[in-house]
């Protein structure tokens, strides 16, 4: 929408990909994309060749300069002095961590209409203090005081073309994930899933594909008990309340192109159940997406890969993907 604001983008760790993936997401879409605008350190994105930098004060100024240059919002903290591609260091955290943070406020404020995080290291800032097990959940800590208007996350969505998974349980080891598989936990992304899709997909009736555990969805039984004393009866008590959501389905058999054309987004309850698939659908471009915030976030589906930062091999399809679908998503809860 033409008066919708901007989208910003958090730099991300400044010695990993994510200010090279942003220029080239910028050199590839600012002549045919709505005009975003940085969050960060401007002498990062100075650095990288070639690169015309503007810095802005507010995010609205994006749309005056973004043909020409990329917009930047300075939060006035810099990384170390030595910050170089390839070189994480703890104490590059607090300007990571400030560019999180002033993205949010513009995000709570209405003066953007989403925030797109380039990649973090959790050891790095793990190394600096950081107290928070990830980026997902430092997000959901500063926007904690803002009412959702719908059940409260966060709760993470993969999104490739054609596929959107939403996961139970995330980075668990897969022992834990089974042991613990929770029947409330479920219940609730699956309410928090049908929401999301109706309000930032504008999906008006939405179709869950509820996955199974065990091989073939336990077999009736034979193969584990799960599917018949856990998720049958869940998926049985959300049907007579009006949502749309399918028994178990036999995992190995839910992804294929004709199974996929039934459903909305499918549920997994562990990380490779729903992972898998969207890397092999789309391995460059999928996009992650947190849904039950008050505020619109995505991220590209990958890290700071600091084996390759600053090596020129570094593809932005993933983040120009994670930019559209903010905007897209923006648009739908400004609509």
């Amino acid at each position: 929408m033409p008066d919708q604001p901007p989208v910003v983008l958090s730099m991300g760790d400044p010695a990993g990909i994510g200010p090279e993936i942003i220029a080239t997401a910028w050199r590839q879409s600012c002549e045919t994309t709505a005009a975003f605008c940085v969050v960060g350190s401007p002498s990062v994105f100075r650095a990288l060749d070639s690169l015309p930098v503007t810095l802005i004060r507010k995010p609205e100024d994006a749309r005056r300069v973004f043909t020409g240059s990329l917009p930047v919002l300075d939060t006035g903290v810099a990384p170390a002095d030595d910050c170089a591609p390839g070189h994480p260091s703890p104490a590059n955290a607090k300007a990571t961590l400030a560019a999180i943070d002033q993205g949010v406020a513009l995000c709570l404020e209405g003066k953007a209409s989403a925030l797109v995080t380039a990649p973090v290291s959790k050891s790095v800032l793990y190394d600096a203090g950081f107290g928070f097990p990830g980026h997902t959940e430092f997000l959901a800590n500063l926007t904690k005081h803002v009412p959702t208007d719908g059940p409260r996350g966060p709760v993470m969505m993969l999104a490739a073309p054609d596929l959107r998974v939403v996961l139970t349980s995330i980075h668990e080891p897969l022992l834990k994930a089974v042991f613990n598989l929770d029947p409330a936990r479920i219940e609730h992304v699956a309410r928090l899933t049908h929401h999301a899709l109706r309000r930032d997909f504008g999906i008006e009736r939405p179709r869950l594909a509820l996955a199974g555990l065990n091989p073939h969805a336990g077999e009736g039984g034979a193969l584990g008990r799960e599917e018949q004393e856990v998720l049958l009866p869940l998926a049985s008590r959300l049907r007579a309340e009006g949502l749309d959501i399918s028994d178990p389905m036999a995992p190995d058999t839910m992804f294929h192109a004709e199974a996929r054309a039934g459903y909305d987004a499918a549920i997994c309850h562990y990380h490779d159940q729903g992972l898998i698939p969207v890397k092999t659908l789309d391995f460059h471009g999928g996009v992650n997406i947190t849904l039950g915030l008050p505020i619109v976030r995505t991220s590209p589906d990958h890290g700071t890969a600091f084996d390759i930062a600053g090596t020129g091999q570094a593809r932005a399809d993933s983040l120009l993907a994670a930019i559209r679908a903010a905007q897209t998503i923006a648009g739908h809860r400004h609509g």
